[in-house]
This record gives structure tokens, sequence and C-alpha cells, in this order.
């Protein structure tokens, strides 16, 4: 895709668990002639944060993402909601994520209930209507009718999701080879760099997958 159709956004939503927040003990040791640079192996742990990224396809860029201490069904919802609310002119949302259960959750559905504008009894959780399971959940979230549509990608197969793309750049630029010296110091870097990325190396994935025939 290389444009938007007018109104429409698509975006590729995902979360990254468990960034542990990582000090190395030592200072790397430099490149010098003949030798790479050695990083330091022993190193102390400050806890971990959650990432909720949301890429859009079209620009390449993180637009609105949530980093944090957790990522719970409320959480995720109000990534959700503040990525819709931030964007007025916005006339659809189709949201590409995989099948997690806080993807087809209760708070997502009241969420969109309230965008749409739907004045209807979504049942109980557990029990009865739209709310009763992940099935019915899932068959509210994907109604291709509403404003905010949501996209799921078969399961086992979340490499599908552009957004997995992005995380393996995060990890590569930043992650891999970081030092953190506390929780919010791992958040402040998290984000500094998704502010780097958008300004200078955002750009649509050109995704060119090829399947090999299997051997008969």
């Amino acid at each position: 895709m290389e444009r938007d159709v007018v109104g429409e956004r698509t975006v590729c939503v995902d979360e990254m668990t468990g960034i542990q927040a990582i000090e190395r003990k030592e200072k790397d040791l430099p490149l010098r002639p003949g030798k790479v640079q050695r990083q330091e192996f022993e190193y102390i742990r400050h806890g971990t944060q959650a990432l909720i990224a949301n890429f859009n396809v079209v620009t390449g860029q993180i637009i609105h993402p949530t980093c944090g201490d957790t990522r719970t069904e409320e959480d995720f919802a109000q990534n959700i909601r503040k990525m819709v609310e931030s964007d007025l002119d916005a006339q659809k949302w189709n949201l590409i994520m995989d099948c997690l259960n806080t993807h087809q959750s209760e708070s997502l559905v009241r969420l969109v209930a309230e965008k749409e504008g739907l004045n209807i009894d979504l049942g109980i959780k557990g029990e009865s209507g739209i709310l009763k399971s992940m099935l019915t959940r899932a068959a509210f979230l994907t109604d291709s009718t509403h404003k905010i549509v949501f996209h799921y990608t078969p399961k086992h197969s979340s490499w599908l999701n552009q957004i997995e793309i992005w995380f393996s750049i995060l990890m590569r630029k930043l992650l891999k080879r970081g030092s953190f010296y506390s929780k919010d110091h791992l958040k402040t870097r998290i984000e500094d760099f998704i502010d780097y990325f958008n300004r200078t190396m955002a750009k649509p994935f050109k995704w060119t997958y090829k399947g090999k025939l299997l051997a008969v």
C-alpha cells in the first residue's frame, strides 16, 4: 500500500512485553584495530517495561505508542482510544493485530460501541450477548461496517503483522546492546528512539516475501 484511501487509516498494532532494563556493570570496550567492540557480560536488572506500538503502514511511522509497567486489557484499550482520538480526520480505522485475548476484550467492545454511538445491550461477559465469548466479541470487532475494524492474523502467523518488522529494528538499534540504569531510563530511551525513527528512518515497508515450493 502506497497511500491511504481517503479518510482511512491502516495500522499494525502489537505489544513487546518484558523489555528488561539491564545495566551493564562495566563500560563496553571500544573498537580498536583488529578488535570488535566488546560488551560487558555482567549486568544488574532494574525491572521491565511493556511497549504497545502502532505502525502506520502508509507513513512507516510509530504513532501514539504506550510504554509502561503493565500490558493489561485496559492498557491496550486505552492505547487504541488515544490513537483513534488523536486523528479527527480519520473516517475509518483498520487495525491489524494477532488474536491475543486482550485484543478481543470487553474493553475494546465497549470502546467501539461508544465510538459507533451504539445504544445497545452488549450482554454480560461469559453469559450472554456480544460480550459472551471471545468468538462473539471478535465477530463484533471485525464488523466491516464499523468505523474501527479489527483484522486478526491467523493463529501462529503473527509474523504477518508488519509491526514485528519494526520491533526487530528496535531490538537491533537500541535494546540489544543498550545499558539502562532504571525503568524510567529505559522508557525514555525507547520514546527518544521512536521520535528519532519517525523523523529520520520511517518509510513504508516494501514487503516482498516469496514462499518456496515444498519438495514433492
